[in-house]
C-alpha cells in the first residue's frame, strides 16, 4: 500500500514539474510537449464546440455546418504543416491559433442560435 501512495505521490510530482515546465521550456522538445498540449486542449473544445451547434441546427444547417468544417480543415491543414521528402512538418502554434480561432467562430454560431435563431447562411 505504501509503495502505490509514493507511485502515484511520484506521479503527480513529475506531472506538477511538467506542468511548471511550460513556464520556460528548457529545450524544442519541452516546447513542443507545451505547444502540444495546449493544441489538444483546444481541439477538444473544438469538437464539443461543433457537437454542440451541430445539435442546435435543422438537417441543411448541420450539413452546412459539416461542409464548413471540412473547407476549415483543409485550409489548418495547408496553412500549418506541409510534406517533404525527408517528412511532415506541423506548426503547433499556428495549428492552435487557427483552432482557437474556429472555436470561437463556433460559440459564436451557437450563441446566435440561442438568442435569435440560426442562421445556416452564416455557418
Amino acid at each position: 500500500m505504501k509503495k502505490i501512495i509514493f507511485m502515484v505521490l511520484l506521479g503527480l510530482s513529475s506531472l506538477a514539474q511538467a506542468n511548471s515546465a511550460c513556464d520556460t521550456p528548457k529545450n524544442d522538445f519541452d516546447g513542443l510537449y507545451c505547444l502540444d498540449k495546449v493544441y489538444l486542449e483546444a481541439d477538444k473544445e473544438l469538437n464539443n464546440a461543433y457537437k454542440k451547434l451541430k445539435g442546435q441546427l435543422d438537417n441543411q444547417g448541420q450539413e452546412a455546418l459539416k461542409t464548413g468544417q471540412l473547407v476549415w480543415m483543409e485550409n489548418r491543414n495547408n496553412e500549418c504543416s506541409r510534406h517533404e521528402a525527408n517528412g511532415f512538418f506541423v506548426n503547433l502554434d499556428c495549428a492552435t491559433k487557427t483552432t482557437v480561432e474556429r472555436l470561437r467562430f463556433l460559440q459564436d454560431r451557437a450563441r446566435e442560435c440561442a438568442s435569435s435563431g440560426c442562421q445556416n447562411s452564416k455557418l
